[in-house]
């Protein structure tokens, strides 16, 4: 076997040209799906590290689907907001749940101390201290709130590492007061630092009590969010299921009616995102699938031409006592060297450029090691299947016409 292997890589080194000519096929097919999928698996990456705001084993009852169509709003718009109330019943029902959180947002912010202020960019929640223990909201410096600053409303304030950068460049910002919305704040703590989506800032935002900012903003200013988490995986769809009942009392849904708000998680986030790209993933399949078996006609065709050249050499090597399976087992090896090789190297520059390109828009780098295993898959079916009937002329050759050939 191993004479068999040496004898098919110095054929393919003694035809430089035509054994590169014959794997550009297949490198161009095996490229052409692993670029797509390399930028794929970096967006997925990216998106799902961005999204994992909730911790494990958490969902978040909101008014708005996570996802849905620009002629969705309006179907959307006329439910009824979420209250503090509609919390708070919740929070009384459901003790499943191992922590109940209720969130509220503003957008748009300008957080000032003394004569600093931030840009506009700032988002600002609500939170109850439920919520802190549903997201993945820590405290780096300082506390977290306690259950008295949001039963007495206290001015007091988590801020994200973007206004401490911004404001306290060279200060320990807790215990300073600092004004959201024309109010004074006591900084209580400092947040740990968020993961990034594709290269942009998530520590621009501060938390206060939630009913703090429903004193600044109104009681409401807009919709809360509910977020639940239950107290291990095995429990946490029943805890789901629970919650939604109870949603359903709690706003008085009509049996048989749909839900007039919806459930979603950081996995229902990721199965949607999986959805949208699985047809991109489909056709850059049957893209591959296309030049590959272009690429492997080509091979057949060359290995034909190939067997016809080296009749006379056939001939010589079953007259000194070759067998068929030899004769066999070197061309199949060949064709299969070939697909390998431009496989692999299709696989390289798919990877290299796939992140290159993901890098342009600051997607995390990724390998996409599935798609590169079914690259390879794909590449040595194609030699056996594509060198099969060369390899089989080959060894079927008459030693006696094959010595006479010129």
């Amino acid at each position: 076997m191993n004479e068999i292997f040496r004898m098919s890589l110095e054929s393919l080194r003694v035809n430089k040209l035509r054994t590169i000519l014959t794997m550009l096929g297949v490198v161009v097919g095996i490229f052409s799906i692993i670029v797509i999928m390399t930028v794929i698996t970096m967006l997925q990456s990216s998106i799902e590290n961005g999204v994992s705001q909730l911790s494990k084993n958490t969902f978040q009852i909101q008014k708005f689907p996570a996802m849905m169509n620009h002629g969705d709003w309006s179907k959307f718009q006329h439910r009824e907001d979420i209250t503090l109330d509609d919390y708070k019943r919740l929070n009384s029902l459901l003790t499943q749940a191992k922590y109940i959180g209720a969130e509220q947002w503003q957008f748009a912010i300008v957080v000032k101390y003394g004569s600093k202020e931030t840009n506009p960019n700032i988002m600002l929640c609500g939170a109850s201290t439920g919520a802190l223990k549903t997201n993945n909201w820590t405290v780096s410096e300082g506390r977290d709130f306690r259950e008295n600053d949001v039963t007495l409303s206290n001015n007091v304030a988590l801020i994200g590492k973007d206004i401490v950068t911004k404001l306290f460049p060279n200060t320990d910002p807790v215990g300073k007061y600092i004004r959201i919305g024309g109010q004074p704040m006591q900084v209580i703590g400092i947040l740990d630092q968020q993961p990034q989506l594709f290269g942009q800032t998530r520590d621009n935002y501060a938390i206060i009590p939630i009913t703090t900012f429903q004193s600044i903003y109104g009681k409401y200013s807009n919709s809360i969010n509910i977020t639940v988490m239950s107290y291990t995986k095995e429990d946490y769809n029943e805890v789901i299921e629970t919650a939604i009942g109870y949603m359903r009392t709690i706003r008085k849904v009509p049996p048989g009616a749909e839900n007039d708000f919806d459930v979603f998680s950081n996995e229902t986030i990721m199965t949607q995102i999986n959805t949208m790209t699985d047809g991109v993933k489909i056709g850059a399949l049957i893209v591959s699938l296309i030049a590959m078996i272009a690429a492997g006609v080509g091979i057949m065709n060359i290995m034909l031409v190939s067997v016809t050249e080296r009749t006379k050499e056939i001939g010589i090597r079953k007259a000194i006592g070759a067998r068929k399976i030899n004769i066999l087992f070197q061309f199949l090896t060949e064709a299969i060297l070939l697909c390998f090789t431009g496989g692999v190297i299709g696989i390289l520059i798919g990877v290299a450029i796939g992140n290159l390109a993901g890098g342009i828009i600051n997607a995390q780098s990724a390998i996409p090691y599935n798609w590169v295993i079914l690259g390879m898959a794909i590449c040595l079916l194609t030699g056996i299947i594509f060198g099969t009937y060369p390899a089989y002329k080959a060894a079927n050759l008459d030693p006696i016409e094959a010595l006479r050939y010129e």
